[in-house]
């Protein structure tokens, strides 16, 4: 074992080197607006918590009662005996939210993009992923076997090249190779949106499916909250809904939404699905209860007072890195050191909000990811600003 240490002590030099180390940071505070880290508490500007509902009492209730129910564990896989009444409630219910046909829940939204990519793929289709979509999607895009292609961040003509590029290929193949693209709605990282109805109509005309990831976006936009794909008007156009239970909804896990065909095809070949025990009965009640509250004239409100803060706080930046709507405002640093440093300034002064660097984003892109909620103040967001201008983050308008 010395020596395997040893290479392992020399890689995490080079990350120290490089201002790439990361370490955990022990929390000992439920998730909002307050979080206590090194026994200093912070303003918390890095949640997505976007609607403040990670420590609201009707999910918290919900998750007791589904423990008390049905226990701490599902004990088997959902394929075995482990899905339980509150999984089965959790699809309904977002099937009816997103408007589908049907909907089906995994344990994380990295389980769910995997689970959807390599089951629906194989080593003679083409998947075509925008680059800055998220690790998950990447990562389940090499894993299924399919001829990958990337296209420009948001770049439609980009995309298009690509596409003719497969439908040539398919042409002159024996048998049409299956086409998925596949694109964040609200990406991760800069807040900015895909353009959901282009891609719709370009993926129409080169007969492929498309896939959009709403984690950023379920539970913030459109008329019942289901999404920007709802927004836009294309949701019924949509072959492959997917998103996560841990941002806007409060919860934990991810899921995937469309057809009745492609819910029960996921459930006999989503690998991530079948082979894995089903999440804690807790965490599938509390997410139910998340998505009624979404719904609901208090979700409404929660997304009035978190676009006003966004819009208060776009009006203080001399410089908005996107003109989209979006609570993810990042403050671009560039160096990934300076980067560090200026988190390291910001807990100084009571803000927390770390440094995100490669590989999350690219080499010489690093920045302070910063997320507002609909639960922080206007004090909160007047301490913020002060502590950025403070720093030179921010420009005075």
């Amino acid at each position: 074992m010395h020596g395997f240490d040893q290479e392992l002590l020399a890689r995490l030099d080079r990350l120290r080197g490089d201002g790439l180390y990361r370490e955990l940071r022990r929390s000992d505070s439920p998730s909002g607006t307050q979080i206590r880290v090194g026994g200093q508490t912070l303003l918390n500007f890095a949640s997505n918590d976007y609607l403040g509902l990670a420590n609201e009492p009707l999910l918290k209730e919900a998750a007791i009662k589904a423990v008390e129910k049905f226990g701490a564990g599902a004990g088997a896989s959902r394929l075995i005996c482990g899905s339980q009444a509150p999984h089965h409630e959790l699809d309904e219910t977002l099937a009816a939210f997103k408007g589908t046909a049907a909907a089906l829940s995994f344990s994380s939204g990295y389980a769910a993009a995997t689970g959807a990519i390599v089951a629906l793929l194989g080593k003679d289709d083409v998947v075509v992923v925008d680059k800055l979509a998220h690790a998950c999607l990447i990562d389940a895009a090499r894993l299924c076997g399919a001829k990958l292609r990337i296209f420009d961040h948001n770049d439609l003509g980009d995309l298009e090249k690509l596409l003719r590029w497969a439908a040539d290929r398919g042409a002159s193949a024996t048998g049409r190779p299956r086409l998925l693209i596949v694109t964040e709605s609200v990406f991760s990282m800069d807040g900015n949106h895909a353009p959901l109805r282009e891609l719709v109509e370009l993926k129409d005309r080169y007969g492929a499916w498309l896939m959009v990831d709403e984690a950023h976006a379920t539970g913030l936009y459109g008329q019942h909250g289901r999404g920007l794909a709802e927004d836009a008007g294309v949701g019924e156009r949509v072959e492959v809904q997917m998103g996560t239970l841990s941002k806007a909804i409060g919860a934990a896990g991810g899921y995937i939404a469309g057809s009745r065909a492609l819910i029960d095809y996921l459930i006999n070949r989503a690998r991530t699905f079948i082979f894995t025990t089903a999440p804690p009965p807790a965490a599938a009640a509390a997410a139910t209860a998340g998505i009624e509250l979404v719904q609901s004239a208090e979700g409404a409100r929660r997304r009035r007072a978190l676009w006003e803060h966004v819009a208060a706080f776009r009006g203080q930046q001399s410089s908005p890195t996107s003109e989209a709507q979006s609570a993810i405002l990042p403050i671009l640093v560039g160096n990934e050191t300076e980067a560090v440093d200026a988190a390291a300034a910001l807990r100084a002064r009571g803000i927390f909000l770390p440094a995100v660097r490669y590989p999350t984003v690219a080499r010489g892109k690093a920045r302070l990811r910063l997320t507002l909620t609909a639960a922080h103040t206007e004090e909160d967001l007047s301490r913020l600003r002060q502590a950025l201008l403070e720093l030179h983050l921010i420009r005075n308008q």
